[in-house]
């Protein structure tokens, strides 16, 4: 950040502005609260809901099994998943002429997170009207700038009916296997419920993070209160609905262990209802203003066509300033909710730097400019607790200490205050998390805190294996996807791979883009894919399998990138998380994110729709059904 001489001062000064705080001394505190919460077990502190936490990932909403025989038929597509991903996948292809979808989905219904996800309070952190899919095409007006649990879910289902995919759906199931046929060109899919049906083409859309998480501790076991994760809340015990009124709460002492996203909707409404409520945290989460309120049909012009892409370009536009060297932020901000804002505190334009400095800044000093400014919004995030949370202690330990994309930002207009409730108290763990269950609740540094119910707000696996997260294998051309990415993740567009025709991927995964918005990026990626199975099925085209050699460019650009290295650098110098592996990431690759197309989320949809339009599926091996 610049010498000792007056002249480094005073060009510091010029590049920065005036600095109220001491940057050495925010920078050593950050260092300080990272180091205390590195564990030796690393992504081993947490383990899945599986063996003896299988009780954890059982269905509330579903509880019988519906009968039906065993299917052996023949779709053009199949879809694992029936989530946000699964149902833009059968939208898009429906768009494209292709009508015989089949989706197996383990829930009961469509949904995927807004399915699973029904706890008191729940609803998105970005604006419905950019996160909602299909808006435009269902001509559907939000009912809340952030959407509520509910009507996702009725957005859902209602995306289901319109598209047809309720017609050969199969709910309550799980897949076991996939496998390619060579002979026949297919794929045959097995599941638990015996089914062994078969498709041209087969696509997973499984979501990114749907595995229950919780911390791998002694004593879970002997608990003889009511425990449950957040993502399967129980509302028989509780009583009321995702609106509140949890009358089965008013006599009870209840914990919620986590303080991320999920912990910042839930403790203002268990508050409401509990006698008594204890929040355990092991890292804070940053909190930001939403603003949430009811949006009326005016709130976007939804008489223009591609309204809504324009609307989410726009956003990520915003947000996507500063990370991408050279981009100009639009002068209009459509959205201008939290998000945006900070971006106007973390990313000023090099323009204005250059007015101040009398020349055109270097790329180090606007990486410098950058940490600056970073300080400077995440003091008014710490300002923000310290003006509503009225104990200055726990004040103190609301505070978030570490650079602002270190953890996924955070917003509530309710979460702080709830701190102020006189039935509401932060057991702050000092960032080594909950140690031992007891019989009767919890302990932590020594001390039991007797529970009647435990909410485990512990989020969901990350940085596990694809297999792992799908839950089953996939078998290519006498080669397992497991082995095939033994050495490495190896994709096209990072949704297609050698090996493996007519098969394709959407979501976060990794050699695609990061973006806050996922749903933009599913959809994206579901016209990208449903482009290819268009073209297959109208050229008549046998198989369409991602070539060895586009694959190699694909890879060696995001391996190589400078910028996730770069990436790698900053998360590693975070406070632990799922970001960073809990802070035992080895390479880019390690990393939640993982390695990512560099030149960001704009640049990738404008990549996947410039290869649409050239129309010669380039980067593809295509084989022609014999004549």
């Amino acid at each position: 950040m610049g010498g000792d001489t007056n002249e480094d001062t005073m060009l510091n000064e010029k590049l920065t502005g005036p600095i109220d705080f001491d940057p050495a001394a925010l920078r050593a505190k950050y260092e300080e609260e990272r180091d205390k919460r590195i564990r030796p077990e690393g992504k081993a502190q947490f383990v899945g809901a599986s063996g003896r936490f299988e009780h954890f990932s059982s269905d509330p909403w579903s509880e019988t099994v519906v009968a039906r025989p065993a299917l052996d038929d023949h779709s053009s597509v199949i879809i694992a998943g029936g989530g946000f991903g699964g149902l833009l996948m059968g939208a898009r292809l429906n768009a494209a002429g292709v009508t015989d979808i089949r989706i197996i989905e383990i829930g009961g219904d469509f949904g995927g997170t807004w399915y699973w996800n029904r706890y008191p309070g729940a609803m998105c952190d970005i604006e419905a009207h950019i996160y909602m899919p299909l808006l435009e095409e269902l001509g559907y007006a939000p009912k809340h700038r952030y959407a509520y649990a509910d009507e996702l879910l009725e957005i859902s289902q209602r995306i289901g009916k319109e598209y047809g995919l309720y017609d050969k759906v199969l709910f309550q199931t799980s897949i076991t296997g996939a496998k390619w046929n060579e002979d026949d060109a297919r794929w045959l899919v097995e599941t638990d419920r015996g089914d062994a049906v078969t498709a041209d083409h087969f696509v997973v859309a499984c979501g990114r993070q749907s595995l229950p998480k919780l911390p791998n501790l002694p004593g879970v076991d002997e608990f003889e209160g009511h425990i449950f994760h957040s993502s399967r809340w129980d509302y028989a015990y509780t009583g009321g609905d995702s609106a509140g009124n949890m009358t089965g709460l008013a006599d009870k002492r209840v914990g919620v262990v986590g303080t991320g996203a999920t912990a910042l909707q839930i403790v203002p409404a268990v508050a409401q209802d509990a006698k008594e409520l204890l929040v355990f945290q092991r890292t804070p989460s940053t909190v930001g203003v939403r603003g949430q309120q009811e949006t009326g049909p005016d709130w976007a012009d939804m008489t223009k066509p591609g309204w809504q892409r324009e609307r989410r370009e726009n956003f990520q536009s915003h947000v996507q300033f500063g990370s991408v060297s050279g981009f100009v932020r639009p002068e209009k901000d459509l959205v201008a909710d939290g998000w945006t804002a900070a971006f106007e505190i973390l990313a000023e334009p090099e323009s204005v730097v250059a007015e101040r400095l009398g020349r055109a800044p270097t790329a180090e000093e606007m990486a410098d400019l950058s940490v600056i400014n970073d300080y400077r919004a995440m003091n008014e995030i710490r300002a923000r607790v310290e003006d509503t949370v009225k104990d200055p202690a726990t004040a103190e330990a609301l505070k978030p200490w570490y650079q602002w994309w270190c953890k996924r930002p955070g917003w509530h207009d309710d979460y702080l205050e709830s701190f102020n409730r006189e039935n509401v108290t932060l057991v702050d763990t000092h960032g080594q998390g909950v140690e031992r269950f007891t019989r009767t609740g919890v302990v932590v540094g020594g001390t039991e805190y007797e529970l009647d119910c435990l909410v485990m707000a512990t989020g969901f696996e990350s940085g596990i294996s694809f297999t792992h997260l799908t839950g089953f294998e996939l078998e290519g051309r006498d080669v397992k996807l497991s082995d095939h990415w033994a050495n490495g993740v190896r994709t096209l567009h990072g949704m297609s791979t050698d090996r493996f025709p007519n098969l394709f991927f959407i979501g976060g995964n990794p050699q695609t883009a990061s973006s806050v918005n996922a749903v933009h990026l599913l959809d994206e990626q579901a016209q990208y894919v449903a482009h290819i199975i268009g073209e297959a099925t109208t050229r008549g085209l046998r198989t369409v399998e991602a070539h060895h050699d586009a694959i190699d460019a694909w890879v060696d650009n995001i391996v190589t990138s400078p910028k996730n290295q770069a990436m790698f650098e900053f998360y590693m110098q975070c406070t632990p998380g799922y970001y960073n592996a809990e802070g035992t990431a080895k390479t880019a690759a390690d990393l939640f994110t993982g390695g990512r197309y560099p030149g960001g989320p704009l640049a990738y949809y404008a990549l996947l729709r410039d290869w649409e339009a050239e129309g010669s599926l380039d980067g593809y091996s295509l084989d022609a059904e014999p004549s």
